[in-house]
């Protein structure tokens, strides 16, 4: 496991701790405002309970997106299908926006021609990250994700001895 990557993950147990912590104190103090039978009160509980639902959700959808995609990039780096990062850095490390844009239709084609092949997706939200779109990137990845999942299944399913 590369250094970076072991930083990354230390970092983010961190902060998904903290954010466990700031959810039981929050969930602690609704407790107390609801006790206290006034009606404010409990509105205020009501909405620190909501809240931190949602932020408790929004933390296990984000940790998940996180291992799938690291698992499907593992994958292409041991076929040696990760697309090699040659492009031009700024010097914070992101890329150069204009060579991205120039590389990027051949990913877009590649989904084109195969729009159910999870590896295809996989590369073209690389792609769309390194053009600065990460909304689109992520919902490549979400869609490379899902292709890669029913394919799983689909195996699984048809190794599945037959009654």
């Amino acid at each position: 496991m590369k250094t970076s990557r072991v930083g990354t993950i230390i970092g983010v147990v961190f902060i998904s701790l903290l954010l466990v912590l700031y959810l039981v104190f929050t969930a602690n103090i609704a407790v107390v405002l609801w006790a206290t039978g006034q009606p404010i009160g409990m509105a205020m509980a009501v909405a620190l309970f909501i809240l931190p639902a949602i932020a408790l959700w929004s933390l296990v959808r984000e940790l998940l997106f996180g291992v799938r995609s690291a698992a499907l990039t593992r994958i292409l780096d041991s076929e040696g299908a990760l697309p090699v990062d040659n492009l031009p850095h700024r010097p914070s490390g992101r890329t150069v926006r204009e060579a991205a844009d120039l590389e990027f239709p051949a990913y877009a084609a590649a989904v084109d021609a195969a729009p159910n092949d999870w590896r295809a997706w996989f590369r073209l939200g690389l792609a769309y990250d390194a053009s600065g779109d990460r909304r689109r990137a992520r919902s490549s990845i979400r869609t490379a994700i899902s292709l890669s999942r029913s394919e799983r299944a689909q195996k699984s399913h048809s190794r599945a001895p037959s009654a």
